[in-house]
Protein backbone atom coordinates (compact mmCIF):
# COMPACT_ATOMS: atom_id res chain seq x y z
CA UNK A 1 0.00 0.00 0.00
CA UNK A 2 2.90 2.08 1.06
CA UNK A 3 5.00 1.51 -2.02
CA UNK A 4 1.61 2.00 -4.12
CA UNK A 5 0.99 5.54 -2.54
CA UNK A 6 5.21 6.67 -2.70
CA UNK A 7 4.77 5.61 -6.88
CA UNK A 8 2.20 7.97 -7.11
CA UNK A 9 3.46 10.85 -4.94
CA UNK A 10 6.57 10.43 -7.11
CA UNK A 11 4.93 10.47 -9.96
CA UNK A 12 2.79 13.09 -9.49
CA UNK A 13 5.52 15.12 -8.35
CA UNK A 14 7.43 14.48 -11.49
CA UNK A 15 4.98 15.39 -13.77
CA UNK A 16 4.46 18.92 -11.99
CA UNK A 17 7.92 19.49 -12.40
CA UNK A 18 8.26 19.00 -16.08
CA UNK A 19 5.06 21.36 -16.90
CA UNK A 20 7.04 23.74 -15.42
CA UNK A 21 9.43 23.72 -18.11
CA UNK A 22 11.81 25.17 -16.32
CA UNK A 23 15.47 23.59 -15.13
CA UNK A 24 15.16 23.39 -11.47
CA UNK A 25 18.71 23.24 -8.86
CA UNK A 26 17.64 20.40 -6.66
CA UNK A 27 18.79 21.40 -3.16
CA UNK A 28 21.99 18.94 -1.83
CA UNK A 29 21.92 20.28 1.52
CA UNK A 30 19.97 22.41 4.35
CA UNK A 31 20.08 25.56 5.94
CA UNK A 32 19.46 25.35 9.94
CA UNK A 33 18.40 29.13 10.86
CA UNK A 34 18.75 27.85 14.71
CA UNK A 35 18.01 30.42 17.18
CA UNK A 36 18.17 34.32 15.90
CA UNK A 37 20.41 37.24 17.37
CA UNK A 38 23.37 38.96 17.37
CA UNK A 39 26.45 36.68 18.56
CA UNK A 40 26.64 37.67 22.18
CA UNK A 41 23.20 35.89 22.46
CA UNK A 42 24.52 33.16 20.11
CA UNK A 43 27.22 32.19 22.63
CA UNK A 44 24.55 32.62 24.80
CA UNK A 45 22.46 29.87 24.07
CA UNK A 46 26.04 27.94 23.14
CA UNK A 47 26.71 27.66 26.57
CA UNK A 48 23.46 27.35 28.35
CA UNK A 49 22.63 24.11 25.66
CA UNK A 50 25.88 22.88 26.29
CA UNK A 51 25.36 22.96 30.33
CA UNK A 52 22.09 21.50 29.77
CA UNK A 53 23.38 18.57 27.26
CA UNK A 54 26.27 18.10 30.03
CA UNK A 55 24.39 17.54 32.90
CA UNK A 56 22.28 15.70 31.04
CA UNK A 57 24.53 13.10 30.41
CA UNK A 58 25.76 12.93 33.86
CA UNK A 59 22.53 12.75 35.26
CA UNK A 60 21.28 9.92 32.92
CA UNK A 61 24.46 8.32 32.90
CA UNK A 62 24.82 8.40 37.06
CA UNK A 63 20.93 6.44 36.92
CA UNK A 64 23.00 3.95 34.20
CA UNK A 65 25.76 3.39 36.48
CA UNK A 66 23.60 2.70 39.85
CA UNK A 67 21.10 0.22 38.26
CA UNK A 68 23.80 -1.70 36.82
CA UNK A 69 26.03 -1.51 40.48
CA UNK A 70 23.53 -1.81 43.12
CA UNK A 71 22.43 -5.27 42.96
CA UNK A 72 19.29 -3.99 45.03
CA UNK A 73 17.94 -2.27 41.99
CA UNK A 74 18.16 -5.48 39.72
CA UNK A 75 14.46 -5.78 39.73
CA UNK A 76 11.91 -5.19 36.35
CA UNK A 77 11.45 -1.27 37.51
CA UNK A 78 14.87 -0.52 38.02
CA UNK A 79 16.01 -2.07 35.08
CA UNK A 80 12.96 -0.05 32.97
CA UNK A 81 13.85 2.77 34.43
CA UNK A 82 18.04 2.54 33.62
CA UNK A 83 17.01 1.44 29.90
CA UNK A 84 15.18 4.70 30.04
CA UNK A 85 17.98 7.00 31.36
CA UNK A 86 19.88 5.25 28.36
CA UNK A 87 17.92 6.12 25.86
CA UNK A 88 17.31 9.95 27.01
CA UNK A 89 21.11 10.00 26.79
CA UNK A 90 20.96 8.77 22.83
CA UNK A 91 17.99 11.05 22.18
CA UNK A 92 19.20 14.23 23.56
CA UNK A 93 22.89 13.62 21.59
CA UNK A 94 20.55 13.08 18.07
CA UNK A 95 20.25 16.52 17.73
CA UNK A 96 21.94 18.96 20.59
CA UNK A 97 25.76 18.15 19.34
CA UNK A 98 24.52 19.65 16.13
CA UNK A 99 22.80 22.06 17.27
CA UNK A 100 26.12 23.27 19.18
CA UNK A 101 27.77 22.88 15.93
CA UNK A 102 25.49 24.90 14.11
CA UNK A 103 25.14 28.05 16.48
CA UNK A 104 29.15 28.45 16.15
CA UNK A 105 28.87 27.58 11.97
CA UNK A 106 28.93 30.57 9.94
CA UNK A 107 27.43 28.30 7.22
CA UNK A 108 25.10 26.61 9.88
CA UNK A 109 24.74 24.14 6.87
CA UNK A 110 23.74 20.02 6.80
CA UNK A 111 23.42 17.89 3.92
CA UNK A 112 20.65 16.11 2.63
CA UNK A 113 21.75 12.91 4.19
CA UNK A 114 22.45 13.99 7.43
CA UNK A 115 19.31 15.99 7.85
CA UNK A 116 17.21 12.77 7.01
CA UNK A 117 19.22 11.01 9.37
CA UNK A 118 18.78 13.15 12.07
CA UNK A 119 15.04 13.26 11.25
CA UNK A 120 15.16 9.09 11.98
CA UNK A 121 17.07 8.80 15.00
CA UNK A 122 15.34 11.59 16.60
CA UNK A 123 11.83 10.52 15.74
CA UNK A 124 12.56 6.92 16.36
CA UNK A 125 14.22 7.62 19.40
CA UNK A 126 11.19 9.59 20.91
CA UNK A 127 8.81 6.62 19.64
CA UNK A 128 11.18 4.34 21.66
CA UNK A 129 10.47 6.61 24.51
CA UNK A 130 6.83 6.49 23.74
CA UNK A 131 6.62 2.45 24.63
CA UNK A 132 8.74 2.63 27.67
CA UNK A 133 6.63 5.23 29.17
CA UNK A 134 3.91 2.88 28.32
CA UNK A 135 5.70 -0.32 29.66
CA UNK A 136 6.85 1.63 32.65
CA UNK A 137 3.01 2.59 33.20
CA UNK A 138 1.72 -1.57 33.44
CA UNK A 139 4.72 -1.90 35.51
CA UNK A 140 3.26 0.38 38.14
CA UNK A 141 -0.53 -1.14 37.06
CA UNK A 142 0.91 -4.47 38.00
CA UNK A 143 2.82 -3.48 41.05
CA UNK A 144 -0.03 -1.39 43.03
CA UNK A 145 -3.16 -3.28 41.27
CA UNK A 146 -1.81 -6.84 41.00
CA UNK A 147 0.85 -6.88 43.66
CA UNK A 148 0.43 -10.78 44.84
CA UNK A 149 0.45 -12.03 41.31
CA UNK A 150 3.28 -9.26 40.08
CA UNK A 151 6.94 -11.54 41.04
CA UNK A 152 5.04 -14.14 38.76
CA UNK A 153 4.10 -11.85 35.24
CA UNK A 154 7.04 -9.28 35.70
CA UNK A 155 9.34 -11.74 35.52
CA UNK A 156 13.04 -10.84 33.96
CA UNK A 157 12.41 -12.49 31.21
CA UNK A 158 9.18 -10.77 29.92
CA UNK A 159 11.22 -7.25 31.15
CA UNK A 160 13.94 -7.84 29.10
CA UNK A 161 11.19 -9.26 25.96
CA UNK A 162 9.78 -5.35 26.78
CA UNK A 163 12.66 -3.55 26.88
CA UNK A 164 13.66 -5.49 23.22
CA UNK A 165 10.20 -5.06 21.82
CA UNK A 166 10.42 -1.09 22.71
CA UNK A 167 13.93 -0.58 21.39
CA UNK A 168 13.20 -2.62 17.77
CA UNK A 169 9.81 -1.20 17.28
CA UNK A 170 10.78 2.00 17.89
CA UNK A 171 13.21 1.97 15.01
CA UNK A 172 10.54 0.54 12.72
CA UNK A 173 8.29 2.81 13.07
CA UNK A 174 9.71 5.76 10.77
CA UNK A 175 11.17 4.30 7.39
CA UNK A 176 7.99 4.69 5.45
CA UNK A 177 7.79 8.21 6.70
CA UNK A 178 11.21 9.44 6.07
CA UNK A 179 11.40 7.79 2.84
CA UNK A 180 8.39 9.33 1.31
CA UNK A 181 9.39 12.79 2.31
CA UNK A 182 13.10 12.08 1.23
CA UNK A 183 11.45 11.45 -2.40
CA UNK A 184 9.85 14.77 -2.94
CA UNK A 185 11.22 17.22 -5.16
CA UNK A 186 13.53 19.82 -3.28
CA UNK A 187 14.52 22.71 -5.48
CA UNK A 188 15.06 25.56 -3.48
CA UNK A 189 14.91 27.41 -1.20
CA UNK A 190 16.48 25.31 1.14
CA UNK A 191 16.17 27.47 4.14
CA UNK A 192 14.70 25.78 7.40
CA UNK A 193 13.62 27.78 9.84
CA UNK A 194 14.55 25.80 12.84
CA UNK A 195 17.42 23.75 14.59
CA UNK A 196 16.79 20.53 13.54
CA UNK A 197 14.84 18.49 10.51
CA UNK A 198 11.51 18.21 11.06
CA UNK A 199 8.45 17.42 8.62
CA UNK A 200 6.70 20.72 9.23
CA UNK A 201 9.60 22.84 7.65
CA UNK A 202 10.47 20.13 5.27
CA UNK A 203 6.86 19.83 3.73
CA UNK A 204 7.40 23.48 3.29
CA UNK A 205 10.53 23.37 1.55
CA UNK A 206 8.85 20.84 -1.01
CA UNK A 207 8.40 22.13 -4.67
CA UNK A 208 5.19 21.12 -5.06
CA UNK A 209 2.18 19.87 -2.38
CA UNK A 210 2.31 16.22 -0.92
CA UNK A 211 -1.21 15.77 0.62
CA UNK A 212 -0.68 11.91 0.48
CA UNK A 213 2.73 11.83 2.10
CA UNK A 214 1.39 14.80 4.72
CA UNK A 215 -1.32 12.71 5.62
CA UNK A 216 0.28 9.14 6.23
CA UNK A 217 2.98 11.64 8.44
CA UNK A 218 0.24 12.84 10.49
CA UNK A 219 -1.47 9.19 10.77
CA UNK A 220 1.68 7.78 11.78
CA UNK A 221 2.39 10.61 14.45
CA UNK A 222 -1.15 10.46 16.17
CA UNK A 223 -0.60 6.56 16.57
CA UNK A 224 2.59 6.81 17.66
CA UNK A 225 1.61 9.04 20.20
CA UNK A 226 -2.21 8.19 21.10
CA UNK A 227 -1.64 4.75 21.03
CA UNK A 228 1.24 4.43 24.17
CA UNK A 229 -0.63 7.45 25.79
CA UNK A 230 -3.88 6.18 25.85
CA UNK A 231 -2.37 2.58 27.34
CA UNK A 232 -1.00 4.78 29.93
CA UNK A 233 -4.19 6.76 30.95
CA UNK A 234 -5.63 3.22 30.90
CA UNK A 235 -2.97 2.30 33.05
CA UNK A 236 -3.29 5.08 35.99
CA UNK A 237 -6.85 5.02 35.66
CA UNK A 238 -7.09 1.56 36.96
CA UNK A 239 -4.30 2.55 39.39
CA UNK A 240 -5.96 5.37 40.69
CA UNK A 241 -9.45 3.09 41.44
CA UNK A 242 -7.29 0.97 43.50
CA UNK A 243 -5.89 3.34 45.33
CA UNK A 244 -8.89 5.21 46.37
CA UNK A 245 -10.03 1.63 47.94
CA UNK A 246 -6.83 1.83 50.03
CA UNK A 247 -8.20 2.55 53.50
CA UNK A 248 -5.34 3.97 55.07
CA UNK A 249 -4.24 7.83 54.13
CA UNK A 250 -0.87 6.20 54.87
CA UNK A 251 -1.19 3.61 52.04
CA UNK A 252 -2.61 5.70 49.77
CA UNK A 253 0.39 8.20 50.13
CA UNK A 254 3.10 5.61 49.64
CA UNK A 255 1.12 4.21 46.68
CA UNK A 256 0.56 7.28 44.87
CA UNK A 257 4.23 8.87 45.36
CA UNK A 258 5.70 5.28 43.56
CA UNK A 259 3.27 6.84 40.60
CA UNK A 260 3.95 10.40 41.59
CA UNK A 261 7.70 10.45 39.16
CA UNK A 262 6.49 8.43 36.15
CA UNK A 263 3.36 10.87 35.81
CA UNK A 264 5.25 14.10 36.11
CA UNK A 265 7.73 12.23 33.40
CA UNK A 266 4.50 11.72 30.78
CA UNK A 267 2.80 14.77 31.44
CA UNK A 268 6.10 16.97 30.50
CA UNK A 269 6.59 14.84 27.21
CA UNK A 270 3.68 14.20 26.18
CA UNK A 271 2.05 17.60 26.99
CA UNK A 272 4.80 19.42 24.63
CA UNK A 273 4.66 16.32 22.25
CA UNK A 274 0.99 16.82 21.47
CA UNK A 275 1.55 20.83 21.07
CA UNK A 276 4.19 20.06 18.50
CA UNK A 277 2.54 16.78 16.52
CA UNK A 278 -0.86 16.65 17.23
CA UNK A 279 -2.03 20.31 17.58
CA UNK A 280 -2.32 22.55 14.16
CA UNK A 281 0.95 24.16 14.41
CA UNK A 282 0.84 26.13 11.11
CA UNK A 283 -0.54 28.99 12.55
CA UNK A 284 2.45 29.35 15.49
CA UNK A 285 5.37 31.35 14.84
CA UNK A 286 8.69 29.35 14.00
CA UNK A 287 10.02 30.67 17.39
CA UNK A 288 7.16 29.22 19.55
CA UNK A 289 7.92 25.44 17.64
CA UNK A 290 12.08 25.68 18.54
CA UNK A 291 10.96 26.31 22.06
CA UNK A 292 8.38 23.73 22.74
CA UNK A 293 10.73 21.17 20.79
CA UNK A 294 13.42 22.43 22.81
CA UNK A 295 11.58 21.54 26.10
CA UNK A 296 10.85 18.01 24.69
CA UNK A 297 14.28 17.65 22.91
CA UNK A 298 17.14 19.38 25.81
CA UNK A 299 14.96 19.91 29.00
CA UNK A 300 12.96 16.99 29.33
CA UNK A 301 16.33 14.38 29.34
CA UNK A 302 17.86 17.05 31.68
CA UNK A 303 14.63 16.93 34.09
CA UNK A 304 13.94 13.03 34.12
CA UNK A 305 17.04 11.57 35.99
CA UNK A 306 16.27 14.69 38.45
CA UNK A 307 12.80 13.52 38.88
CA UNK A 308 13.14 9.90 38.94
CA UNK A 309 16.23 10.40 41.68
CA UNK A 310 14.95 12.93 44.10
CA UNK A 311 11.52 11.31 44.01
CA UNK A 312 12.76 7.58 45.02
CA UNK A 313 14.31 6.66 48.24
CA UNK A 314 15.60 3.38 47.01
CA UNK A 315 17.53 5.25 43.98
CA UNK A 316 18.87 8.30 46.92
CA UNK A 317 19.72 5.57 48.97
CA UNK A 318 22.04 4.18 46.57
CA UNK A 319 23.52 7.35 45.44
CA UNK A 320 23.99 7.72 48.86
CA UNK A 321 25.57 4.32 49.18
CA UNK A 322 27.94 5.09 45.50
CA UNK A 323 28.90 8.32 47.08
CA UNK A 324 29.67 7.25 50.39
CA UNK A 325 27.41 9.39 52.14
CA UNK A 326 25.09 6.83 54.03
CA UNK A 327 25.21 8.03 57.30
CA UNK A 328 26.44 5.95 59.94
CA UNK A 329 23.97 3.96 62.09
CA UNK A 330 25.83 4.46 65.36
Amino acid sequence: MFIVIHSLVTSVSLTALESQNATMHFVTEFVLLGFPGQREMQNFFFSLILVVYLLTLLGNGVIVYVVKWDKRLHTPMYILLGNFAFLEIWYISSTVPNMLVTILSETKTISFTGCFLQFYFFFSLGTTECFFLSVMAYDRYLAICRPLHYPSIMTGKLCVILVCVCWVSGFLCYPIPIVLISQLPFCGPNIIDHFVCDPGPLFALACIPAPSTELICYTFNSVIIFGPFLSILGSYTLVLRAVLRIPSRAGQTKAFSTCGSHLMVVSLFYGTLMVMYVSPTSGNPAGMQKIVTLVYSAVTPLLNPLIYSLRNKDMKDALKKLLGLRSNPN
